[in-house]
């Protein structure tokens, strides 16, 4: 009679421009797991088209490690679409034509060592208890007052804006077993908001508290531009609030235009000595509506905007590497100065 198979835990790990801390954090992460030995781990790595020497870095790791896979996309697509990447490898199955072995839950980390690798294992603990997602919680967090208060403003509005409740203070940081990664492998669109993907798809959650620490080096990946296009992925993604604004902002305009009106009427029918011709208000009330026209045209473009991008129905990403499981990286070629291929 054969031995049950031990439960495999995969790891998904997205990589943008972190050559610095790959190498400690695979070495953070490699003592944290070794607490258990009982179960069967795989570190999925997927370089985010890293401009720096990250994806040296870890095909080195993977010639030490037989436990690290690594993908690698042929361009920079994004974080959200970096862990997409992860998922699907993991949670189908699959290496290129081969069916392998599904992960029974996946962990989904950055490599900055801001969440603490300690924290994912007590997560296993918690799903080995019949949780279904751990998604991890910040009780406290070393960023900048500027980053805090973005957050929090951020939070805020998508609690009140959203259909569907998002826990606050939450990253990617979670544990997801593998029907939950099947239901979230379902959902395909661009503009990925993976935290608000997971609270759609239900199934028991409960959060795991920690202190989030300080990056270890480099440059968050996620600039002032990046954040605020990632928010109206979260809000526009989950809520159609903004569009039943317009219409409700457009019928207090249009009441308020009446009162208006009849206080006009009133002042050229019963006082019309005291009529002011009012030029200066008719022109700021002008400008007023045409910049409130413009804002609800751009949020309407907005919504347009990501229905064009789904009804294109590109693929989500492009892998231009995957090594996992022993099989020799495929090489990459480089060009010298003359244009031959080396």
């Amino acid at each position: 009679m054969s031995a049950p198979a031990r439960p495999r835990i995969a790891y998904v790990l997205p990589v943008y421009n972190e050559q610095d801390n790959i190498a400690v954090f695979h070495a953070a992460l490699s003592k944290a797991t070794a607490a258990r030995a009982d179960l069967d781990f795989e570190f999925v790595y997927v370089n985010d088209g890293s401009r720096d020497a990250s994806l040296d870095r870890l095909l080195e790791l993977r010639d030490a490690d037989p436990r690290v896979t690594v993908l690698s996309l042929s361009r920079n697509f994004g974080h959200q679409l970096a862990v997409t990447a992860g998922l699907d490898l993991v949670g189908a199955g699959t290496d290129g034509d081969a069916p392998t072995a599904a992960a029974d839950a996946v962990i989904v980390m950055d490599t900055d060592l801001q969440d603490p690798p300690a924290v994912s294992v007590q997560m296993i603990d918690l799903w080995e208890d019949g949780v279904d997602v751990v998604y991890g919680q910040r009780r406290s967090r070393k960023d900048t007052v500027f980053k805090r208060s973005t957050a929090y403003a951020f939070y805020w509005a998508l609690d009140r804006l959203a259909s569907i409740e998002i826990p606050r203070n939450v990253g990617d940081f979670r544990l997801m077993d593998a029907q939950v990664v099947a239901e979230v492998g379902r959902y395909r669109e661009h503009g990925r908001f993976l935290r608000g993907i997971v609270a759609h798809v239900g199934f028991r959650q409960e959060a795991l508290l920690f202190d989030r620490d300080e990056r270890f080096a480099g440059e968050t990946g996620y600039p002032l531009r990046k954040m605020l296009s990632f928010a109206a992925n979260g809000i526009l993604g989950f809520s159609t609030a903004p569009l039943r604004l317009i219409s409700r902002l457009g019928i207090a305009i249009s009441l308020l235009s009446v009162l208006l009106a009849l206080y006009v009427a009133y002042v050229r029918v019963f006082q019309p000595d005291q009529s002011v011709p009012g030029w200066a208000f008719l022109g700021v009330g002008m400008f007023l509506l045409g910049g409130i026209q413009l804002i609800m045209m751009g949020v309407i473009g907005m919504y347009l905007g990501r229905v064009y991008v789904e009804a294109q129905d590109r693929p989500l990403y492009s892998l231009s590497l995957v090594a996992r499981e022993g099989a020799p990286a495929a090489p990459r070629r480089h060009r010298d100065r003359s244009g031959a291929r080396s």
